[in-house]
């Protein structure tokens, strides 16, 4: 796993996230990643609602997986499992709430329809 996780994706985030499919992509599935987690994290309250969370947390992850397939930069390559599951849960906690919040989404968005 890479140390310093946060600012090494962070790095690179502006130019993995160029096109207007891939940003509306992760509009959508970034909070349905959250929600479903949410949902699996409550399941040993609520019961059966972890599934339906687990199935929303793969749609996303299929889904934006199929989005960064079209942008012209491709992410680096993953190093493992580890590395995986880590970039792909702080992309979605921490780093793509922090581009929306930045502005960086908007700007790219933007920039997108030049």
């Amino acid at each position: 796993m890479r140390t310093n996780l946060v600012s090494w994706q962070w790095q690179g985030y502006p130019a993995n996230h160029v096109t207007r499919a891939n940003l509306a992509l992760h509009l959508v599935t970034v909070p349905m990643f959250i929600a479903g987690l949410a949902a699996v994290i409550a399941s040993p309250l609520i019961g059966a609602i972890g599934l339906a969370g687990a199935g929303a947390m793969a749609i996303a992850l299929v889904a934006q997986g199929r989005g960064h397939g079209g942008e012209p930069t491709a992410p680096v390559p993953f190093t493992g499992p580890g590395d995986f599951v880590t970039r792909f849960v702080v992309e979605q906690l921490v780093n793509f709430p922090r581009f929306v919040l930045s502005g960086g989404w908007r700007r790219a968005w933007a920039a997108a329809s030049r």
